[in-house]
């Protein structure tokens, strides 16, 4: 499953994921990976997940980022829940790209049963149908 938290700066989505980290890492049976740009919630994130700052990787595109995870994936077996906090801050505010991104993420949920979720600075409306279709996006 993909869930997408989608909201304007400042309304709390960094928050969410954090607590969905922290209770994924509670219930969780395998490996929970928390991707951000920078190192941003060090502190805040359960030492059991696995923080991964994106900026020491060279990410600079949807296709890139897409080949990130799945290296990850690739590499780790059990991973259960991927977080991706800014996701615009990693992949650019193309929302073609970001749709076709997320469609492939949707995809390789499905194929894999990887948990995943995603954080998206903008207004819900900017969001193409098709990742409404693809994703669970709550609105905040």
């Amino acid at each position: 499953m993909v869930k997408i938290i989608v909201g304007p700066k400042g309304h709390s989505k960094t928050n969410r994921l954090i607590d969905a980290v922290n209770a994924a890492v509670e219930s969780s049976k395998g490996s929970v990976i928390c991707i951000e740009k920078g190192s941003v919630s060090t502190f805040m994130i359960s030492s059991s997940a696995r923080l991964v700052d994106i900026d020491e990787y060279d990410v600079t595109s949807y296709d890139n980022f897409y080949s990130f995870i799945c290296g990850m994936l690739a590499s780790n077996y059990d991973i259960t829940d991927l977080f991706v906090d800014s996701t615009l801050r990693i992949g650019g505010r193309d929302y073609d790209a970001l749709d076709a991104f997320l469609a492939k993420v949707s995809a390789l949920s499905a194929k894999s049963g990887v948990n995943f979720m995603f954080t998206v600075s903008t207004e819900a409306d900017c969001l193409k149908p098709s990742t409404y279709a693809s994703c669970n996006v709550q609105a905040v």
